[in-house]
């Protein structure tokens, strides 16, 4: 007798989830691979991005052209291909900045952080530290004993009977 060439009902469901599985699979990573792709080529070189970090972007936020995070921003993305042409041409990257001021005026430059810029956070916050610890000392602080009252009379005659008791107790001691 020979075997049946027909698949059993449970086999089939298993090709074909399986078939199903590879397909979603592909379709996964042809998606991923073209999300890949648009990205990449709408990412400016290194040096496109080094010139843009150094001019202000006009679209209304306070990031450089080369950070720009506003969707289809109407100047960075001109901005970036306008760098890479100049950059083809040959220009450095200070004619590049210089010919934007001289477009859009002064405003545009972003200059680098210097130390100032560094190390003013830091130093206040040790300048606030420095005084919340004052105040913390100065609320708990410890007082001071007073050693310098000196003898201590009272002068109550009803206390002076006790002070009698209290002497001769101590006298009953030694």
């Amino acid at each position: 007798m020979q075997p049946s060439r027909n698949r059993s009902g449970a086999g089939l469901l298993a090709c074909q989830l399986f078939s199903k599985s590879i397909t979603r699979a592909l379709l996964f990573a042809v998606l991923a691979l073209a999300a890949l792709a648009q990205t990449a080529s709408e990412k400016p070189s290194v040096d496109v991005r080094r010139v843009g970090a150094r001019i202000a972007c006009q679209c209304g936020c306070k990031d450089s052209v080369a950070t720009c995070s506003m969707l289809e921003c109407h100047f960075s993305k001109p901005a970036k291909e306008k760098i890479a042409q100049m950059q083809s041409v040959g220009m450095s990257d200070d004619q590049i900045v210089q010919a934007f001021v001289r477009e859009y005026g002064a405003g545009i430059y972003l200059a680098p952080p210097n130390a100032f810029g560094w190390i003013i956070p830091y130093f206040l916050a040790a300048v606030g530290m420095v005084i919340v610890i004052m105040y913390l000392k100065s609320k708990y602080r410890k007082p001071k004993p007073i050693t310098d009252l000196g003898a201590v009379e009272i002068d109550d005659p009803e206390l002076a009977k006790y002070k009698d008791q209290i002497e001769r107790d101590l006298a009953n001691l030694d």
